[in-house]
């Protein structure tokens, strides 16, 4: 298929269009120029939508990375036949800066952060995971946003920054706080799930799903009755994520014995 047969299958809306468009350039420029070319971040919808039509274009070698193991938001770095990905250097696409705000007991919010960063002209494609935290953030940013950055992000909420470049290895990202719920189901439905990883009547679940407000694997799912399976990931728009863990055997009374991992 050519780029825009490739575009009409794979893009649901006019902005992941123009995502994946991006991101066939950088494949197309990997190809052509025999180098790495990486993408501006992506956020995990648009990485579960790029990750078919990379298949379809012929799986070229490539790999996601956001600065660290984990990371939410990620650049998709295409690479010429000749480089391995191990060989491939984060922080030749990638920054990581410190930003101490001072007093003590102090505390931005994410969205602190980031409307402070919109507010010196970036976009959100060229920022990836921020790292709020008590009296100090990190985050991450493409590697030609960082000048920006350092001279021109001096405030954020009530609170003047310092800023530093510091190595990806000292990011340090909170572990994820996690529930883990046990429960049965009559069968792996979308909707049955669901309501085990929310506490939700099934009906309520079946409601949110076919109100799009529910996500399979970061894609708009539609369908209460759509079959899950281990190591899915669920988000319910309200509600946050949960991963379905494990699927077991049956119970005495022939329903299905399942864990979830509920993000707190």
């Amino acid at each position: 298929m050519n780029k825009t047969e490739l575009l009409n299958k794979f893009a649901r809306d006019p902005e992941e269009r123009v995502a994946l468009a991006r991101a066939l350039d950088q494949l197309d420029r990997a190809r052509n120029r025999s180098i790495p070319c990486a993408t501006q971040f992506l956020s995990p919808a648009q990485r579960a939508a790029l990750e078919p039509l990379i298949a379809a274009a012929g799986h070229p070698r490539h790999l996601f990375h956001g600065g660290f193991e984990g990371a939410e938001r990620t650049v998709c770095v295409f690479l010429p036949d000749w480089q391995e990905p191990e060989d491939w250097e984060a922080e030749e696409e990638l920054a990581a800066i410190e930003c101490a705000y001072p007093p003590t007991g102090a505390e931005l919010t994410h969205r602190d952060l980031l409307g402070g960063l919109m507010g010196i002209g970036l976009t959100r494609e060229r920022v990836g995971d921020i790292l709020a935290g008590e009296n100090a953030a990190q985050l991450v940013c493409l590697r030609d946003a960082a000048p920006i950055i350092l001279s021109q992000f001096d405030q954020a909420g009530r609170y003047r920054l310092k800023l530093r470049e510091i190595p990806l290895a000292d990011l340090l990202p909170a572990p994820a706080e996690v529930k883990l719920i046990r429960d049965t189901v009559a069968a792996l439905r979308l909707d049955a799930v669901l309501s085990s990883g929310f506490s939700l009547a099934r009906a309520k679940a079946a409601d949110a799903v076919a109100g799009g407000r529910v996500s399979l694997n970061h894609r708009e799912c539609l369908k209460p009755d759509k079959p899950v399976a281990q190591g899915d990931v669920l988000t319910c728009r309200g509600l946050g994520k949960c991963v379905l863990k494990t699927v077991g055997g049956q119970s005495r009374k022939g329903r299905i014995i399942i864990e979830i991992e509920r993000y707190l």
